[in-house]
This record gives structure tokens, C-alpha cells and sequence, in this order.
């Protein structure tokens, strides 16, 4: 099986959609002439053109606005936020129309329109640039929001994104583009809504998100050294999100920790320790720990900025926490 990166292979689903529809188009910044500020688009304009693959305005209001009404007429446009701090500037957009266009019509005006955008820290960016606010995008109805963690998972969830007649926010990782993985030739996806189990084990069940999935797969490996055996579930997506398989986990574990670096209060996080709790109280040993990231702006000081964010010792020392 073909390793390929993140990047490669998003831009492999996004050149394979293209070949299967030609209702697929996409816009953004920089995302043609210059095949994307992360490469996810390079050689995609040499291949469909200037009229499938465009470069927009720096006005996302205008080019989300844009993309919205074409989904509501037969294309199915793939809209790049080239940072996922800028979609605030087309909140009414998305949140006021995308989202709820095929509510109030009863259904006769679909929105296929997928968004890629990227969040986190970890690069220096410094606050404007480093945000994880995946949370406020899972809390409107209508979106669909996925985060995937590896190559295999970016392009099958990109994919299905893009064959669903829904609005979908596909959300990466900007330190986690360079990142390998093994990406099959074939044709395949990965369902909108279904987390995966990365890593099996017995004793505690680490739920994590985007990057700190990886996070998550180190420290299992430390805490095995030291005898302790972790089960590693991705969430892949956090709307809709799969609750059966983490408490089908936490039934056999006993004991759950979660990890993503978006601000802790108001999270994801607290989310599903909600909602796990509700679902399988009797089942828990010990309260359910998170580690979140600061409740900051991130530091553009980039020994500041890991300071702020979860790493596999934070991870390591929360499980240790509900041992």
C-alpha cells in the first residue's frame, strides 16, 4: 500500500472527485496559481482549469456567500479557509444560510458544499493564526464537522464529504500536513460520523481529536512501558459524533480520558463528558479527565505556545490521574 502524506492525499481525493463529477469546483485563496498555502491543490489547475479551480478575493464573506448559492443550484463547490480563524468573517454565511437553507426549505434546495479549512498551534503563529474553534462550528444544526487525524482518514472523509448533499466542514491540522501514512490506490471513504479505534487495549480509554490523536498513540506507547494499557479512539468527527463506540469502550476500560488542544472550557471535551456520563455512569471508575488547551490566546513565543497545548506527558499524567 502507497504511503502518501496528508496533503497528498487530500489533493488526491480532491483530483479523484473532480475526475468522477464535474460539478465539483473549487475556490479559495492562492489555491490555483499556487496550489494552496499547504499544497493541498497543486496541480489541480493544470489538470480541470481556471473555471473548476479558482483563486478568489481575500474576502471570505464574498467567496463562502458565492459557494452557497451555486451548492443551492448543482455544483458542488469545495471552499478553501486558509485559515480556520478567518471563517468567523463568513459566520453569517454559514451559519445563516448554509446551515439552515434545506431546514426552512423543507428539504427542496440541497447544500452539498464542503469547507477545508485548518486550526492549532504548535508553529509560532501566534493568536490570530492558531485557534481551535472547531466547537462553535459543531454547535450549529445543519453542519456536519470532521477532523481527520491521518492521511488514510483525510482522504476517505474529504471524499464522503464531498459525495454528501449536505454541508460538511472538513477541518485539518497544519502540523499535521507533512505527516505519512499508508493510503490506498483503490476506491474507498470513511463515513461522516463513525470513530475509529487506533489502538486496542484494556485498562483506559483515551478519546482524542485531530493532532492529539498522534499525542494520544505516544503516550499509550509510554504508559505501555510502564504496564498500563490503552485504548486509543479517534473521533473523527465531532457532528455528528459517535458516541456508541466510546462508551462500548469505557464499558471494558472502566475509565476514560480525552485530549484536544481547543481551549477546555466550552469544548468538545466537555461535550463528551457530558454525554458519556449520562450514557454509562455506572460503568466509570473515576471521573472523567480532559486535557484541553489553555484557556489563553496562544503565544506567539513558540516555548510559550507548546506550553499551552496538550503533548503525550499531559496525556501520560491524566491516565495516571484516574488509575
Amino acid at each position: 500500500m502507497p504511503e502518501l502524506t496528508y496533503a497528498q492525499a487530500l489533493n488526491a481525493a480532491l483530483r479523484e472527485e473532480m475526475q468522477r463529477d464535474p460539478a465539483v469546483v473549487m475556490m479559495g485563496e492562492d489555491i490555483a496559481t499556487h496550489g494552496g498555502v499547504f499544497t493541498v491543490s497543486k496541480g489541480l489547475l493544470a489538470e480541470f482549469g481556471p473555471e473548476r479551480v479558482r483563486d478568489t478575493p481575500i474576502s471570505e464573506a464574498a467567496f463562502v456567500g458565492l459557494a452557497a448559492g451555486a451548492a443551492a443550484t448543482g455544483l458542488r463547490p469545495v471552499v478553501e479557509i486558509m485559515y480556520m480563524d478567518f471563517m468567523f468573517v463568513a459566520a453569517d454565511s454559514v451559519v445563516n444560510q448554509v446551515a439552515k437553507m434545506r431546514y426552512m426549505t423543507g428539504g427542496q434546495v440541497k447544500v452539498p458544499l464542503v469547507i477545508r479549512t485548518q486550526q492549532g498551534g504548535g508553529r509560532g503563529n501566534a493568536a490570530q493564526h492558531s485557534q481551535s474553534p472547531d466547537a462553535m462550528w459543531a454547535h450549529v444544526p445543519g453542519l456536519k464537522v470532521v477532523l481527520p487525524a491521518t492521511p488514510y482518514d483525510a482522504k476517505g472523509l474529504l471524499k464522503s464529504a464531498i459525495r454528501d448533499d449536505n454541508p460538511v466542514m472538513v477541518i485539518e491540522h497544519k502540523l499535521l500536513y507533512p505527516t505519512k501514512g499508508e493510503v490506498p490506490d483503490g476506491e474507498y471513504s470513511v463515513p461522516i460520523g463513525r470513530a475509529d479505534i487506533k489502538r486496542a487495549g484494556n485498562d483506559v480509554t483515551i478519546v482524542a481529536i485531530s493532532r492529539s490523536v498522534l499525542h494520544a498513540l505516544a503516550a499509550a506507547d509510554k504508559l505501555a512501558a510502564e504496564g498500563i494499557s490503552a485504548e486509543v479512539i479517534d473521533a473523527r468527527s465531532i457532528r455528528p459524533m459517535d458516541f456508541e463506540t466510546m462508551v462500548n469502550s469505557l464499558k471494558k476500560t472502566n475509565r476514560m480520558v480525552l485530549a484536544h488542544e481547543a481551549v477546555q472550557f466550552g469544548s468538545i471535551l466537555s461535550e463528551i463528558s457530558a454525554t458519556v456520563q449520562e450514557m454509562a455512569f455506572d460503568y466509570l471508575d473515576a471521573p472523567i479527565a480532559r486535557v484541553g488547551g489553555a484557556d489563553s490566546p496562544l503565544a506567539y513565543s513558540l516555548p510559550l505556545e507548546m506550553a499551552q497545548l496538550p503533548d503525550p506527558e499531559k496525556i501520560v499524567a491524566a491516565v495516571k490521574s484516574v488509575m
